[in-house]
């Protein structure tokens, strides 16, 4: 189902889906050059809603922002971010779910500071060949548990994330994907990153308490 969620001046389009039974809802934040559609996070989505959780993959900018610098402005896309998680957080189809995050490139940036300002909302975070290390200081104050999944041929995005990780305070774990590169193209390498998303989640929207 498409729905659209007025933030400040703009009005964002997204796609919900919720399965008859969920066990939780996780929130895409696409990395730049991305949107809504792209083939990788709605592979990714498919295999979530299949396991129980519900998705919610929106567009951080209108299409008259994704040719300018806000493709990397962080605080605008945490920002933004915060007030989609709460407008979930409010929907009759997702009333009562445990919000996460799964992030993607600089989009994993933006989840983390998200996170780190509303832990109350934010129950768990998947970063795909993200840049967490764009989330600065707000990386200690991550509560969620943050799992970063990284190609094993993408060197460096991986140093970014190893020092990243080093930073934070949180349940957290650093996954490498064998052979894979930044978009995870190679044969199989999507699938592997869907499946540890998919275990974390269900792993830690069902034990986390709140």
């Amino acid at each position: 189902m498409t729905v659209t969620v007025p933030v400040e001046s703009v009005r964002l389009e997204g796609d919900i889906r919720v399965p008859a039974v969920a066990r939780g809802a996780v929130l895409f934040a696409h990395g730049s050059g991305s949107s809504r559609r792209s083939p990788r996070n709605r592979y990714v989505a498919d295999l979530m809603n299949e396991s129980g959780l519900a998705t919610l993959l929106i567009d951080l900018l209108p299409e008259n922002e994704q040719q300018v610098d806000f493709r990397f402005d962080i605080p605008l896309l945490a920002e933004r971010l915060v007030t989609i998680t709460q407008r979930l957080a409010e929907r009759r189809e997702a009333a009562g779910l445990k919000i996460s995050y799964f992030g993607a490139s600089t989009g994993a940036g933006a989840a983390l500071v998200a996170a780190a300002q509303i832990p109350h909302l934010v129950h768990a975070v998947v970063s795909r060949g993200g840049r967490p290390d764009l989330a600065g200081p707000a990386l200690a104050r991550v509560k969620a548990p943050t799992l970063l999944i990284v190609g094993g041929a993408d060197p460096v995005v991986l140093e970014l994330n190893q020092k990243a990780l080093g930073q934070m305070r949180c349940e957290k774990a650093l996954k490498v994907v064998p052979g894979a590169s930044h978009l995870f193209e190679e044969p199989g390498a999507l699938q592997k990153v869907a499946e540890l998303a998919r275990d974390w989640f269900v792993e830690k929207l069902s034990s986390r308490a709140g």
